[in-house]
């Protein structure tokens, strides 16, 4: 058992040593160079072996005769500008001449090919260019690739040639194939290219990034022993994501949070650090967490907590929403109490409203009635009756007045058995007042105004 158990141990111990020494072989050691002549060098790249993942990321760093350094694409005359880890290289290219003295054979002629192993020349980023009043420019592949695409520039005078343009007048540009690796610029003349000599004696040809190459009409006339840009894709090996990861010596992505991606040009694969980190994912430790609270605070009134990979944004006590300046910021909060609150008050209010209008609207139609009661009193002699009254002597009781719901309640609304007898201004009625005494009361059917004075003296003398 204590021997089993001592087995284990020393293989676990020997499967981390492994471990441990793949991922030390992929990776570069203290004292490699990261920069050469100005330009940095990030691994897969490097200047020396035991610095670069494989043959095809060496960078070669020479001196040059003033004692400078400068970085070459592996161990040839391709001299780097810059390298990038989003998966670009820029590299400088001679420029392919044809120059003629007379007749229709080149005396001086250069060629230019290129052979870039693993990368890429990005079709997305040059163009092939050919500068010319003559001239018929091809690019072909090499090594026994079977593509070729080109440009005619034809033109008999330096007065029909624009700087800057290109309208097929002395310059013209095609676009360059995808997964060109290797290519062979050749330059022929169509025509006698004796009648031009004089403003055109060569004619070029060349690949270069896009926007970088301005023409002039000087160019016609000398642009020998000059070097051009070009973006070139580079990529790790020539698998796909999904075999690289079977073999976790080779493959490239090593650094926590980092993914791998196709690469579309050249091939192979490149890797990227994961959304939210930022670095070199083909180090161990090279994909760092962005800390995306920093200036500019992308967070209303800055409340801003960062996370490893991402942040987010918070709202001040009493408000709401994302806290994004880009977003839904951060709103006053309204709380549900509040809300009810709120329409505890509309509907009190609205209450009191109607309850103010009804109040209202009833006051004015009493008021209305009265009036109108004040009225018929004394259009009916009302006010005489009571005036004849007042100055009668007597006790108060025979001197009141009674209403006409009183009256119709005494006359049990006036029931015929209840007639006493008529008179020539109206029907006299028995009445019974709430107390039991029994009166007598005379309705009117005066039919005009002027038999109300009559009538009324008729009802003082009954009362007497």
């Amino acid at each position: 058992m204590a021997l089993r158990e001592m087995l284990l141990q020393q293989l676990l111990l020997l499967l981390g040593l492994i471990i441990l020494a793949a991922t030390e072989a992929s990776q570069p050691n203290s004292n490699c160079e990261m920069s050469c002549g100005g330009v940095s060098i990030p691994y897969p790249f490097g200047t020396k072996e035991g610095c670069y993942h494989d043959e095809s990321f060496l960078i070669t760093c020479n001196k040059t005769e003033r004692g400078t350094s400068k970085p070459f694409l592996r161990r040839g005359n391709i001299a780097v500008l810059n390298i990038s880890l989003d998966g670009e290289l820029r590299v400088l290219s001679p420029v392919a001449h044809a120059c003629y003295n007379g007749s229709s054979t080149p005396s001086n002629k250069t060629s230019i090919e290129l052979s870039l192993s693993k990368f890429a020349v990005s079709s997305t980023k040059n163009n092939f260019t050919a500068v010319g009043c003559d001239v018929v420019a091809l690019i072909l592949g090499s090594e026994g690739r079977d593509y070729g695409t080109g440009c005619l520039s034809l033109c008999r005078s330096v007065d029909s040639v624009e700087n800057g343009s290109c309208v097929g007048i002395g310059y013209c540009q095609t676009p360059i194939p995808t997964g060109v690796t290797d290519f062979l610029v050749k330059l022929t003349s169509l025509v006698d290219h004796s009648t031009i000599l004089g403003f055109n004696p060569c004619n070029y040809g060349f690949v270069v990034e896009k926007n970088m190459y301005n023409f002039s009409s000087s160019d016609l006339k000398n642009f020998t022993n000059q070097s051009v840009p070009v973006v070139l894709d580079w990529a790790v090996g020539n698998e796909t994501c999904e075999d690289a990861k079977r073999n976790s010596t080779s493959y490239a992505c090593i650094a926590n949070n980092s993914m791998c991606y196709a690469s579309n040009n050249s091939g192979g694969y490149r890797c990227n650090c994961s959304s939210g980190f930022e670095g070199n994912p083909y180090l161990v430790d090279g994909c760092k967490d962005i800390d995306e609270c920093q200036n500019p605070n992308p967070c209303y009134n800055e409340l801003c907590h960062n996370f490893d990979g991402g942040f987010n944004c918070s709202c001040p006590k009493g408000y709401e929403g994302d806290g994004m300046k880009n977003g839904t910021s951060c709103k006053l909060l309204v709380s549900q109490s509040k809300i009810t609150i709120i329409a505890l008050c509309i509907s009190v209010g609205f209450l009191v409203l109607f309850v103010g209008s009804s109040w209202i609207y009833w006051g004015l139609k009493k008021r209305k009635l009265n009036k109108l009661k004040e009225k018929f009193f004394q259009q009916n002699g009302g006010l005489l009756l009571q005036q004849k009254l007042s100055n009668r002597r007597g006790s108060v009781e025979t001197s009141k007045i009674y209403s006409a719901d009183e009256i119709k309640k005494a006359t049990n609304n006036y029931d015929e058995s209840r007639v006493l007898g008529q008179g020539g201004y109206g029907i006299v009625y028995k009445g019974i007042l709430p107390d039991n005494k029994v009166v007598a009361i005379k309705k009117s059917k005066i039919g005009n105004q002027s038999q109300i004075k009559q009538f009324i003296n008729e009802i003082i003398v009954l009362t007497q």
